[in-house]
């Protein structure tokens, strides 16, 4: 193909720069953001993918966590174990307080000076580590800083309570006020690791240093030799393998080295893996936006560019007398767009440079250990060479087919909706209106309105569809019960086989109260399965005059001693069906082979997610255990009654009904960490819709101004005739509502099913 000389393209931009500034600042602005955007969605996913695996390569994070619950349990052997590289211990049942800060952003106080550095060593954002041999200090994560608004140099107080009031506590008497010592402590660093992070639906954690349990041992761990002390310590283990075959192992020994097979095991490095799924699925889902968006900028943007290449096309149709030849014509044609992809496309890679300092979002942010402004090369290079090339070849593709067309003098089709407007005898604006909207013309100031029609309808289905996603992801965040939690309030009754109290008086007194739809008086514990390394946690269903409601996917809930329902996961990882049978084994040593009534969702509990676990029936459960692990009360309050003021009105009835058991500790039900993720990701449609909604008003807008400047010539010939300056404006609003309206009623029901689709999937 010939190529025209640099002087005549040069001499046609700059006439073309001279006359149509505008259309063309327009056109590269909306290049820009449609780049912008796809750059940024696709870079953030690809840092939040890696965050995980970046945090981990900065951190020495633990392997298990070894959960005895047990007073007094020795540690030793444990920790000389050949495969443990270190070992941290926790007080699990602290009784601490801090003024001002929730009792859940109080992370276990650690029981030695392993925490952050040899296991567990954080990223430091600001400040520094504490030292494990002071009591006065501490350190924060990002969510703490943000809600209470207390940073590196700031101090809080925290509140011990005395020796006897500890003891006191283990026998369920909880004091109102804490009388041990006060103590200023000061907040030195900001922090992240995968054990001190945020969840979704934190308002962030403190981690106070070991040295307040070296000084405080009373107050903090309770008199190991009281008969009645309940105190227990965990601890976190980092291997010197992660594999699972190293973790296996460990199991083993660790059976072996304690002669108990009941001891609870926290995998951390499935529980990494599972919120790598949850950040992975938080990834795709931006993906699907940067090709929404990228599809979208095909359509709208796409279009903009081919009408602004065809219109120049036409009037470079003229230069053929010159010698110039078609593809010539369309290489000139070209070269203004293609400027336009070029700086569009740079502006877009600055701006997504720019717009990364708020990504990665949701779970990945919370984990991210470099936050801030971030290149990702790969994506900007790449995005910057598609960007241009596809301007290029649209606007190439567009001028050939616009000066085909010419060369065929082709006459336009009528739109048998404008002949219909016509025969209807409306007034002559409409009738013309609708012309320009539905026709395109002939001649110089022939316009493509397909594609306007097209950008229309895209827009609108668009935006339809971004937020149909959008109301269904809400929905689903809206109930937790679709998570299993089929429950709002929870009383902790007992642990480690003792109760706090008369816990079957205070569930009868809560059957009794009208505030109370369902109660269900469930103990846990965790089982074994025929091979020793698998774990189910498994929750008590006690049937009652007010059943509590539970999810079952597929099957039914058990009913018999032989009898469990499992969890989706626990079904998986144990290779069972509904219908099939597992042997799992508890602390009565005695295999008990069951049959799988069911798959379900169960509570998500302190060793369980809603996902894994199983329900057993009362009679299953003494079979396999001869105590239990923990003691709950989960009470589901009715539909439409508010919950706090339900929870006072429980706490007057109960402390009314059996004055001697005092205050009644009366907590909301945890909610499954998936609901918060969900609730960030729902975030991402309402900006998509948005990124649509403004990218079709720009696009159809460029198509209008571009159709009223190549029909001017039209306009001016019918104010020639008498048409005022009134009724030219007239044909102009209706060519805009024709788009409008072809747009709402194709875009409106495609966009509603590709929603409900998009979000099924």
């Amino acid at each position: 193909m010939a190529v025209p000389g640099m002087t005549v393209v040069s001499g046609w931009l700059r006439l073309e720069v001279r006359r149509r500034w505008r259309s063309l600042a327009a056109l590269t602005l909306l290049v820009a953001l449609s780049s912008a955007v796809v750059m940024t969605s696709l870079a953030a996913a690809r840092r939040g993918a890696s965050t995980l695996e970046r945090l981990h390569d900065r951190t020495l994070p633990a392997t298990v966590g070894v959960l005895a619950n047990h007073p007094g349990f020795d540690w030793g052997p444990i920790e000389a174990l050949p495969d443990v590289a270190a070992l941290n211990r926790f007080v699990v049942d602290y009784l601490i307080s801090i003024d001002g800060v929730s009792g859940d952003a109080l992370g276990f106080p650690p029981a030695d000076a392993a925490l952050g550095r040899t296991i567990e060593k954080p990223v430091v954002f600001a400040g520094r580590l504490f030292d494990p041999n002071r009591a006065d200090e501490a350190v924060v994560t990002r969510k703490f800083v943000t809600h209470y608004h207390k940073g590196v140099g700031d101090t809080v107080l925290l509140r011990l309570p005395t020796a006897k009031q500890l003891d006191d506590s283990f026998t369920g008497e909880t004091p109102k006020n804490l009388a041990g010592p006060v103590l200023s402590v000061r907040i030195v660093g900001v922090v992240v690791s995968p054990w001190m992070s945020d969840t979704p639906d934190s308002h962030g954690g403190i981690q106070i240093s070991p040295g307040v349990a070296a000084k405080y041992p009373r107050m903090v761990y309770g008199d190991p030799a009281a008969p009645d002390n309940l105190q227990f310590v965990n601890a976190l283990v980092r291997l010197k393998g992660a594999s699972s075959t190293d973790i296996a192992r460990f199991n083993d020994e660790l059976k072996r080295v304690t002669g108990r097979s009941d001891i609870d095991m926290l995998n951390l490095v499935d529980q990494q893996r599972q919120i790598q799924r949850d950040i992975a699925f938080e990834s795709k889902c931006l993906v699907a936006f940067g090709i929404a968006a990228f599809v979208a900028a095909l359509f709208l943007v796409g279009q903009a560019i081919a009408r602004y290449a065809a219109a120049s096309t036409t009037e470079l149709h003229t230069l053929r007398a010159l010698g110039m030849t078609p593809a010539q014509t369309a290489t000139t044609a070209a070269a203004a767009p293609a400027f336009v992809g070029l700086f569009g496309a740079v502006l877009g890679a600055v701006l997504s440079f720019v717009a990364s300092r708020w990504f990665p979002f949701g779970t990945a942010k919370l984990f991210e250990p470099t936050p801030g402004p971030h290149a990702d090369w790969t994506v900007a290079v790449l995005g910057v060479l598609l960007v241009v090339a596809l301007v290029v070849a649209g606007a190439a593709t567009a001028a050939r087919l616009a000066a085909m067309a010419a060369r065929r003098a082709a006459s336009s089709r009528r739109s048998q909706v404008a002949i219909a407007v016509g025969k209807a005898g409306a007034p002559v604006p409409v009738v013309i209106g609708a012309r320009f909207a539905l026709e395109s013309g002939r001649g110089r100031t022939a316009v493509p309105v397909r594609p306007a029609l097209i950008g229309a309808v895209t827009g609108v289905l668009g935006v339809v569809a971004a937020y149909t996603f959008s109301h269904g992801v809400g929905d689903a965040a809206g109930h937790p019960e679709r998570f299993g939690q089929t429950f709002q309030l929870a009383i902790f009754a007992g642990i480690n086989g003792q109760d706090f109290g008369p816990v079957q008086q205070v569930a009868d007194a809560l059957l009794a109260h009208p505030d109370v739809a369902a109660v269900n008086d469930s103990r846990t514990a965790v089982a074994t399965d025929s091979s020793g390394r698998a774990t189910v946690s498994l929750w008590e269903y006690r049937r009652s005059s007010k059943p509590t409601p539970t999810v079952v996917l597929d099957g039914r809930m058990p009913v018999a001693q032989d009898e469990v329902l499992l969890a989706p996961q626990t079904i998986a990882s144990l290779h069972a069906h509904v219908g099939g049978t597992v042997t799992l084994t508890g602390t009565t040593k005695i295999p008990r082979k069951l049959v799988v009534t069911g798959s379900g969702l169960v509570p998500e509990g302190p060793h369980n997610g809603y996902a894994d676990g199983g329900w057993i029936a009362s009679s299953g459960f003494d079979s396999l255990f001869n105590g239990f692990k923990f003691h709950l009360l989960l009470i589901t309050v009715p539909p439409g009654r508010d919950v706090d003021a339900a929870t006072a009105a429980l706490t007057t009835a109960i402390t009314t009904a059996l004055p001697g058991i005092g205050k009644p500790d009366i907590e909301r039900g945890q909610l499954p960490t998936e609901v918060a993720e969900i609730r960030e990701v729902r975030t991402l449609p309402i900006v998509l819709g948005g990124f649509l909604a403004l990218l079709a008003v720009g696009a159809v807008g460029h198509a209008l101004a571009t159709a009223v400047r190549r029909r001017s010539h039209d306009l001016a010939v019918l104010r020639a005739l008498g048409m005022t300056q009134w009724q030219c404006r007239w044909v102009v609003l209706t060519q805009a509502t024709v788009l409008a309206v072809v747009g709402l009623v194709a875009g409106v029901p495609i966009g509603l099913a590709l929603g409900r689709t998009i979000w099924r999937v």
